[in-house]
């Protein structure tokens, strides 16, 4: 799909990311009904998927670091991280020392590999020497997700290219790509696939902004400092951000629906 809606523009100063050019948030109002029906079921997906959790004092996170072992920062959970060979969705969730990210447990990094993007997509022009991934490692972040102690989302965000080690995509492209993401199979954690994919759908128009975002502020970055690699630049990580809560969203994504003429 090519939803599209008027976007404005702002800056704000974030600690250890540079200066972030926010795309502000997309009016519900202007989407159509097929996309708002596609996050209300997201929506819905969410809520049966905790109340099924909750039964059991589980949460997502926790879901996804079973049968671990002790947890390290840094590392990669799962191990190896969760694949669908179907769509070629992928993820995993780690957390940096305490203290580097506010409140945050950790958080769950999405991508999507080389196959399941269309022939079309092609990786961005550069002046950068650094080694990118090629063939299916060619993959693209997608979302980052930031949890809290207790499972539940706190933000959204997206990184500048060398915290992932990805090979790096217009954001135009990327926001095609972010349809394409899901994790349609069981392991590890039925619960945990089906969550992380219903959460890109219903925070769809946040991902989007979110994205454009990102290359607002690599180019805004580039301009203060034009004798940086920005793709490259470590003084750069968080390149935009935004605090969400799954009730509100929910309760704007029904609202938005409710306000579309009848037939």
């Amino acid at each position: 799909m090519t939803d599209r809606a008027v976007l404005s523009r702002s800056g704000a100063k974030t600690k250890g990311s540079g200066r972030i050019e926010r795309v502000q948030y997309l009016d519900l109002a202007t989407l159509p009904k097929a996309r708002l029906e596609l996050m209300a079921a997201g929506g819905a997906e969410l809520v049966e998927i905790d109340r099924v959790l909750a039964r059991t004092s589980d949460n997502v996170v926790g879901e996804i670091l079973r049968h671990q072992g002790t947890y390290f920062e840094w590392n990669h959970y799962p191990k190896g991280d969760v694949y669908d060979d179907v769509s070629h969705g992928q993820y995993f969730y780690h957390s940096h020392p305490g203290g580097t990210r506010d409140t945050e447990h950790g958080h769950f990094h999405t991508f999507l590999r080389a196959k399941g993007m269309p022939k079309h997509v092609k990786q961005a022009r550069r002046k950068s020497k650094a080694d990118w991934p090629r063939g299916d490692d060619a993959l693209s972040h997608v979302i980052g997700i930031s949890m809290d102690p207790h499972g539940k989302p706190l933000k959204l965000f997206t990184v500048n290219r060398w915290v992932t080690g990805e090979t790096w995509y217009q954001a135009e492209d990327v926001c095609e790509l972010v349809d394409r993401f899901g994790i349609d199979h069981a392991q590890p954690s039925w619960p945990t696939n089906r969550w992380i994919s219903a959460m890109v759908r219903l925070f769809w128009p946040q991902v989007i902004t979110l994205v454009r975002a990102r290359d607002a502020t690599i180019a805004s970055w580039q301009r203060a400092n034009p004798g940086s690699d920005v793709l490259e630049d470590r003084r750069l990580e968080v390149t935009s951000q935004l605090e969400i809560s799954t009730e509100s969203q929910i309760a704007a994504v029904k609202a938005a629906l409710s306000a579309l003429p009848d037939g």
